[in-house]
């Protein structure tokens, strides 16, 4: 299987992972996402007065420079480390 499709269906997962998973969790993937999808940042900075989007916007300019490759192989390593920890939490 090819990164491209390793992406992709670590995105479905993504989708899949438990409610409580950490706000700074699905920042990250976000981030990642847009930077393996879209690339570089190509927006400007969203206001003061609308936070969720701001974080978003941070979350994606925090890995600016990455290469498609580079963050579609981050992605998909944080979505399996969020299913451990969902397997591991809901065994326990």
């Amino acid at each position: 299987m090819g990164l491209q499709e390793d992406f992709e269906e670590h995105a479905e997962k993504a989708k899949t992972l438990p409610e409580n998973t950490s706000n700074e969790d699905k920042l990250i993937l976000y981030g990642l996402y847009k930077q393996a999808t879209v690339g570089d940042v190509n927006t400007s900075r969203p206001g003061i007065f609308n936070q969720r989007d701001r974080a978003k916007w941070d979350a994606w300019k925090a890995v600016e420079g990455k290469s498609k490759d580079e963050a579609m192989s981050d992605y998909i390593t944080k979505v399996k480390q969020l299913q451990e920890e969902a397997a591991a939490a809901g065994a326990s």
